[in-house]
């Protein structure tokens, strides 16, 4: 039978969800239900959202009271061709994390009997709540226990009663006090119960029992000194009242620790249903399951999320956030938010000591009437539009992890009623917040390292100064950031340059390469860890206004100017998205010297998690050292080259009547400098001095012999020493090296061009390879006889040979790069070369170099690794 009833329709909008909230919420409390309030309103709030959000209709909401103790709630859209979910048929109701799609996973998980009902013209869910049945004239009630399970107390129970006025001080204490504590009503009367209380404080926190005296009402434990000295434990209610003239005080009552069950308040919703319970309603016993819902979220960001929007429909609010605390407990870290901007505030970190006070401080409850009357007081609702807040902490054995906090548009909202009920709330849920805290951080952390390890790896596999630039920021981009730019700084002297400019969308890189070109570089600071960096948003968003008002025929004084193109606008406006969050620089430091900074940017109102930053200051400290070896090895490089170059002469002399080609192929990088080297240069009117040698090693000290060799043959050549008076003269030279001597093969001549064609040469072969001659008929032979090499022994007898080149005849030296050739087990050798250069009859000079380089590199796969050098002269036909 139907002993009430209540109806209400409210039209397709957002704010049609928390009306219906108030009004189930205030229909049911008028009934004087208030133990399945928050379940009701919970499921309203999620059918109504389906009805004017999801299927975009008028929603009808009925409430009915029945005569055996039980509610119906019945909801109606006009959208019937929505299909029902049939559940024994294998189907399942969806993703629980979806946005839609949850309320009939809560009527399963929250009322007793629930259904859905379909006419032509609208659909109807209903769901119906059981009131638990309690014995007449209890307000609450627990079951029959055994003794042996009943709590253990002293043979006497002593209660103390202690008022506190509004003051802080102590104007009542009762004899079980003076029991408990040992001080009499004259001792302690007129005294701060701070004096007497030892209050359980966490490290850091600025609030005590004076904070807690001031709510309406609080439980818990901590200590009151005895007049031994000793400090007595105990369990306490606090409940603040007021006498007949409106002064306000607050009741203590206090037992010891191990007796709390005396005063300690039943869970809510714990009543137990003495005539046997539902079996949904035993499932749903699980008081994190009632406030989450079942299955709750198996990750971090879907329980934040799910906790803010039951907060929110709990205390029928209009927006609501969840904070997370730092390791430290410093800061609070927005993750979820509704019913506010949550892409702006995602991220946003607040400090969790504020200010003095309770209010203050995150660690304790507080309310906020009217937020206008205290400009600043939570800077995350500035400019919502919200008037009334109140905030809770979690807390996981006394340590800060986070804060929760429910907002409305309306001033009064909320009492210190509502901080209990959502404290209440927060402690349910705050070790599960916790634990997914963990596992999230556990994963990011596993994460962090595979990424450092790939980054190390690929730093390390280069030494090139760009690329190691672009590597840092392909790294960073979109992994860690949405754009990225690198500055470097040549010396300590030398402003930051902009190096490297990284976005993840391409079409905004010159955009953002040009606004970067034109702010001031952040300060090289060397102190670690990333700082915000604010220009280069301010300079994009002034540079979008002016553009914008521009395009609207209005500079910035208001008259008329020239209008831009709508490409170069947009680009404008694009840039200052692209800009428009939250940038941090990280210093590069290298060898304790400031070598670089490292930008990392976020589009408009988005921020960096601090887990994000840490990442970016880990990967900022080996780029940074990658960068400064890549320097090094540069400038390294640059110096191996220079003295290269110095050692080969710079040009080849045109020698009259002889064509002289000469190839030169240093091994590896360019990061050692070669033995090999070469050089023609004319001794004086008619004849001309050729050399070609090769150092024994690489590095500074066979540089040192190649640069002695070389000036030492131009300079005893012009002094008309013949070639064996070089060369012995040379070998003295470097045998006075001592210790960094090194020997040397060298192939030295000189060179007589004939007018009527044709050439002279008279050689001497140093322990180098022997000179070939190809005659025109294809024939090929030594020029030369081999004798000892340079840097050996003291005392050297050489000679010369004269060799006569007919026209159409060439003369090839080469180093033993050449002939030393390999693949496998095989090498050119002096054969080899003679079978490649028969093949050269008719050739120029330069085409036979060019075909004795192609053949020795064809000869083997691999990259040649030791430096080669070819002279070729012939004479032409």
């Amino acid at each position: 039978m139907i002993t009430a009833r209540a109806a209400a329709t409210f039209e397709p909008v957002g704010r049609s969800v928390a009306s219906a909230r108030a009004f189930v919420r205030d229909t049911l409390q008028g009934w004087g239900l208030a133990d399945i309030v928050d379940d009701a309103v919970v499921l309203t709030s999620e059918l109504v959202t389906n009805a004017v959000v999801h299927a975009g209709t008028a929603a009808d909401v009925l409430c009915l009271r029945d005569g055996d103790g039980s509610v119906r709630v019945e909801v109606a859209d006009r959208y019937p061709d929505r299909g029902l979910p049939v559940q024994d048929l294998g189907h399942h109701f969806g993703d629980p994390d979806r946005e839609g799609g949850r309320g009939l996973l809560l009527c399963a998980s929250l009322a007793d009997r629930w259904g859905v009902e379909y006419t032509a013209t609208d659909k109807r869910v209903w769901f119906r709540l059981d009131l638990p049945e309690r014995p007449v004239g209890t307000r609450s009630a627990g079951p029959v226990l055994p003794d042996s399970a009943l709590p253990v107390t002293d043979t006497r129970v002593r209660v103390a009663v202690v008022q506190v006025d509004s003051g802080g001080t102590v104007s009542s204490w009762n004899d079980d006090a003076r029991e408990l504590f040992g001080y009499t009503s004259e001792q302690v009367i007129g005294k701060p119960l701070t004096d007497l209380a030892a209050w359980p404080h966490t490290p850091g926190i600025g609030t005590g029992i004076a904070e807690a005296l001031a709510l309406s009402r609080w439980e818990g434990s901590y200590g009151i000194r005895g007049a031994d000295g000793r400090t007595i434990p105990v369990y306490a209610s606090h409940l603040r009242v007021r006498d007949a003239d409106g002064e306000p005080s607050t009741v203590c009552l206090l037992v010891r620790d191990h007796e709390r069950a005396v005063l300690q308040s039943p869970a809510r919703g714990a009543a137990a249903d003495t005539t046997g319970a539902s079996e949904s309603r035993e499932r749903a016993a699980d008081p994190f399951e009632i406030f989450i819902g079942s299955p709750p979220p198996d990750d971090l960001d879907g329980l934040l999320q799910r906790t803010v929007e039951r907060a929110r429909d709990m205390l029928d609010g209009d927006a609501a956030f969840l904070l997370l605390a730092t390791d430290d407990e410093t800061e609070l870290e927005v993750r979820a938010t509704t019913g506010l901007p949550s892409a702006r505030q995602r991220f946003a970190r607040v400090p969790v000591e504020a200010g003095s006070g309770r209010y203050g401080s995150a660690r304790m409850p507080s309310v906020h009437e009217d937020l206008t009357a205290v400009p600043g007081a939570v800077p995350l609702l500035e400019g919502t539009g919200m008037r009334s807040v109140v905030t809770v902490p979690l807390k996981v054995e006394g340590r800060l992890t986070g804060s929760l906090g429910v907002a409305a548009e309306a001033p009064g909202r909320y009492t210190n009623e509502e901080a209990l009920r959502l404290q209440f709330a927060a402690d349910r849920i705050a070790l599960a917040v916790e634990s997914a805290r963990l596992t999230e951080l556990e994963r990011l952390r596993r994460g962090s390292l595979s990424f450092l390890v790939e980054a190390s790896d690929l730093l390390a596999g280069t030494l090139d100064r760009d690329q190691t630039l672009a590597l840092m920021a392909q790294m960073t981009v979109p992994t860690l950031a949405s754009w990225c730019a690198v500055y470097t700084i040549a010396d300590q002297s030398s402003e930051p340059e902009l190096s490297y400019v990284l976005h993840e969308d391409e079409e905004r890189i010159d955009g953002l390469k040009a606004l970067l070109t034109k702010v001031p570089p952040p300060d090289p600071v060397p102190t670690p860890g990333a700082r915000v960096w604010t220009a280069p948003g301010d300079a994009a968003h002034s540079a979008a206004l002016r553009t914008s008002l521009r395009s609207l025929g209005l500079d910035q004084t208001g008259l008329s100017g020239d209008r831009p193109s709508a490409g170069i606008t947009g680009t404008t406006l694009a840039t200052a998205a692209a800009v428009g969050g939250e940038t941090v620089v990280l210093p590069l430091v290298a060898r304790n010297r400031v070598i670089g900074m490292l930008t990392l940017g976020k589009p408009t109102e988005e921020r960096f998690r601090q887990e994000i930053l840490e990442l970016a200051e880990d990967l900022s400290r080996r780029a940074a050292l990658a960068l400064d070896n890549a320097r090094l090895y540069s400038e390294r490089t640059a110096i191996s080259q220079s003295l290269q170059r110095s050692l080969l002469p710079p040009e080849l002399p045109d020698v009259p009547g002889v064509e002289v080609e000469v190839i030169y192929r240093a091994a590896g990088e360019g990061n050692e400098v070669g033995g090999d080297f070469y050089d023609i240069f004319p001794i004086r009117d008619g004849a001309y001095g050729f050399a070609i040698g090769d150092v024994c090693g690489t590095g500074p000290e066979a540089a040192a012999v190649t640069g002695l060799a070389r000036h030492a043959l131009r300079l005893l050549a012009r002094e008309g020493f013949g070639g064996p008076a070089v060369l012995e003269r040379l070998n003295a030279a470097i045998l006075d090296e001592g210790a960094r001597s090194r020997f040397l093969t060298l192939l030295y001549g000189e060179l007589w061009p004939k007018p009527e064609g044709g050439a002279t040469l008279k050689v001497v072969c140093a322990g180098h390879p022997l000179p070939l001659r190809l005659r025109q008929d294809g024939s090929v032979e030594p020029a030369a006889e081999p004798q000892p090499l340079l840097g050996v022994l003291e005392d050297l007898e050489l000679y010369e040979e004269t060799v006569t080149l007919d026209p159409g005849d060439v003369l090839l030296c080469v180093t033993d790069g050449v002939t030393e050739r390999r693949e496998g087990a095989r090498m050119l050798g002096d054969d080899g070369l003679a079978d490649v250069l028969t093949t050269c009859t008719g050739l120029t000079a330069g085409a036979v170099a060019a075909r004795i380089m192609r053949a020795v590199e064809r000869f083997a796969a691999d990259a040649p690794s030791d430096d080669m050098a070819i002279l070729a002269m012939r004479v032409p036909e």
